[in-house]
């Protein structure tokens, strides 16, 4: 994560620095005199070459300092944690609706390959991961909050609130999991021990869902991990249409007006997120598949008996 963490701060900082825009004009306002820019430019420490900007900034990193917004003059750090609670429950309740929509679609998929229901669920995944989440989102506002009336159109006071965003959210990824999920399944049903597990006598339930599924996870958690990471940094588009205060409209407020501390410890934070995700991922693999914890396991056990030889050769 260390060098992740380092090439993140250097591209975003180097990708500011080339981007159009002052932020101590967007602070001033364009009445502002040259010498009164100068002044804050001074002020914001954006005279100093870059090269020095960068190290202080990692030094700030280490001691968890990510500076002080240009306009609001607020904590980043601080103001980070007050609004990623609302971004992480927004993307936790869309990929719990995607895994239990698009899990199932996509096993009923492969399981009746080359008909109608295959085919059907084939063209409606493909048009659910090419639809715009913005257009989709809208359609949403405007049939179930405008003409129906059945919940907000923005707002997050109550829990009907949450009920538009999530399945906004949802919808593409459920399409992704469902295509994922009929790939790995008919590479599954096609293997010897499916047809043995048939032989026996097991019920068609537990030959799909206890062998084949869980055999054919490996490909599904890598794909729920990856879109869960991804989707914290990409919820921005749903927080907007809603007025979600959370992470993304956060960092796209800032983007706006070139608040560059802001802009560094929101992408920073969302690229460490998405390394500790990750790494959560590799240790779900060896929680599903045995056959990565045996051999986690078998060499561990081999490495404590090489040291032992060691010790004994040493010793002799």
């Amino acid at each position: 994560m260390i060098p992740v963490v380092l090439g993140v701060t250097l591209i975003v900082m180097l990708l500011l620095e080339l981007t159009p825009g002052d932020p101590a004009r967007q602070l001033l306002g364009n009445f502002a005199t040259e010498e009164e820019i100068a002044q804050a430019r001074e002020d914001m420490g954006l005279n100093r070459p870059l090269l020095t900007r960068y190290v202080d900034y990692l030094a700030g990193v280490t001691r968890g300092n990510l500076g002080v917004s240009y306009f609001t003059k607020g904590n980043v750090w601080d103001d980070i944690m007050e609004r990623f609670p609302y971004t992480l429950l927004i993307v936790t309740i869309s990929m719990l609706i995607a895994i239990v929509t698009g899990i199932p679609i996509g096993v009923y998929a492969a399981t009746h390959q080359y008909t109608w229901k295959d085919n059907a669920s084939i063209v409606a995944s493909l048009f659910c991961v090419s639809m715009p989440n913005f257009w989709f989102a809208l359609i949403l506002v405007n049939i179930f909050a405008i003409k129906l009336g059945w919940v907000k159109p923005f707002g997050i006071e109550t829990w009907q609130g949450w009920i538009l965003p999530s399945v906004s959210l949802s919808i593409g990824y459920s399409a992704t999991l469902a295509r994922q999920t009929r790939s790995s399944m008919l590479e599954q049903i096609r293997q010897d021990y499916v047809v043995t597990a048939r032989a026996k006598g097991q019920s068609e339930h537990i030959v799909i869902y206890k062998h084949a599924l869980k055999n054919a996870m490996i490909p599904i958690i890598t794909i729920v991990g990856s879109v869960f990471g991804a989707s914290l940094g990409g919820a921005v588009i749903a927080e907007t249409i809603f007025a979600i205060p959370g992470l993304g409209s956060y960092t796209l407020s800032a983007l706006t007006s070139r608040d560059y501390p802001v802009v560094q410890g929101s992408v920073l934070y969302f690229a460490v997120m998405y390394s500790v995700i990750l790494l959560l991922v590799d240790i779900v693999y060896s929680m599903v598949d045995p056959r990565i914890r045996s051999q986690f396991v078998g060499t561990k056990k081999r490495t404590r008996k090489e040291k032992k030889q060691e010790g004994e050769v040493v010793s002799q």
